[in-house]
């Protein structure tokens, strides 16, 4: 299986001058499942990503990692994009955000990512909302079939 930060880079020569989805990929990576829900990266403004963030006290927190964090999403992109980052507080963005998440189960925990080829597939629907249902539906569906399998293995 490809490893979907491998193709970052291939993202960002097809689709473009428009770095975006690339750079909102490689934030959801170098942010990790730990600031995910807390963070929501919302647009890229020439070289300065905005993400939205609950409140001051996160703004505050992930301002200091900023500079970290800078340099993880352009490693990732293997070239730099992104110059800043700006926090800024929208709690209504944010809440939103983790209203089209999945609820977190022990079960998902365990189960294995989306293949970076789904991910790279879903890359090409332009509707933010219309490609995360996608996922989500085929991560339903790929949960449902090793649901199925695990008892076979026990």
């Amino acid at each position: 299986m490809i490893d979907l930060t491998k193709l970052l880079p291939k993202l960002l020569r097809a689709n473009g001058g428009n770095p975006e989805l690339a750079v909102k990929m490689a934030w959801s990576r170098a942010a990790g499942a730990g600031l995910r829900t807390h963070a929501i990266p919302f647009r890229l403004d020439g070289r300065t990503l905005i993400v939205s963030v609950a409140d001051a006290i996160w703004q505050k927190q992930l301002q200091h990692m900023s500079s970290e964090l800078i340099f993880r999403i352009n490693n990732l992109l293997g070239q730099a994009i992104v110059e800043s980052v700006n926090f800024r507080i929208d709690p209504a963005k944010v809440s939103q955000a983790r209203g089209s998440m999945p609820a977190r189960k022990t079960e998902e925990q365990r189960r294995a990512p989306a293949p970076s080829e789904l991910l790279f597939a879903a890359g090409a629907i332009a509707d933010e909302d219309l490609r995360a249902r996608f996922i989500r539906a085929a991560e339903n569906c790929m949960a449902r079939r090793d649901a199925r399998i695990e008892p076979e293995r026990s």
